[in-house]
């Protein structure tokens, strides 16, 4: 009987735990949304393709300049599977299982390789991030660790959408 109490006080104390994560996950959200505001939406004509497609994964976004300050506003603060492509008018983000992010390319202020982001760490130079400022004025850094590393250099290149190729 001792035994059952124990096992029923353990996944009381972990439903709890669960429950305060998934409650402050959301406060930050409410907290984070007028600073965030509405994403640019992926506009008709993106342009003629810049650079090729990278897959990878998609790490998440945070305020700059902190690498761990995720944004939970929407589905911005979740990892997914996504295709980056570099267009003459923006950079589009393409997320399974979630919507796409479109950064126009006057938004665009820093691509760079970094070491960390969002609460990922890999290597040196193992995450591309994208500084780029929202409509409303906030800065944010979005995360991406490419499959193919080899081509971060073409992306931090590519920073002010006038490249020279």
């Amino acid at each position: 009987m001792e035994r059952t109490l124990w096992v029923i006080l353990c996944v009381l104390l972990w439903v709890l735990a669960v429950y305060l994560m998934y409650r402050g996950w959301r406060n930050r959200a409410a907290r984070q949304e007028d600073r965030i505001g509405d994403l640019p939406p992926v506009p008709d004509d993106t342009g003629a393709q810049v650079l090729e497609p990278a897959t990878g994964l998609y790490l998440g976004s945070t305020m700059a300049p902190s690498w761990q300050d995720r944004i939970a506003v929407g589905d911005l603060g979740f990892r997914a599977t996504a295709e980056l492509t570099r267009f003459e008018k923006g950079i589009l983000l393409a997320r399974q299982g979630a919507s796409a992010i479109w950064i126009p390319a006057e938004s665009i202020t820093a691509i760079r390789t970094e070491r960390g982001h969002a609460g990922k760490v890999m290597t040196e130079g193992g995450v591309l991030v994208i500084r780029w400022t929202l409509p409303t004025g906030t800065e944010i850094d979005t995360g991406f660790r490419g499959d193919d590393k080899t081509v971060y250099p073409a992306w931090a290149r590519a920073t002010t959408g006038d490249d020279e190729q």
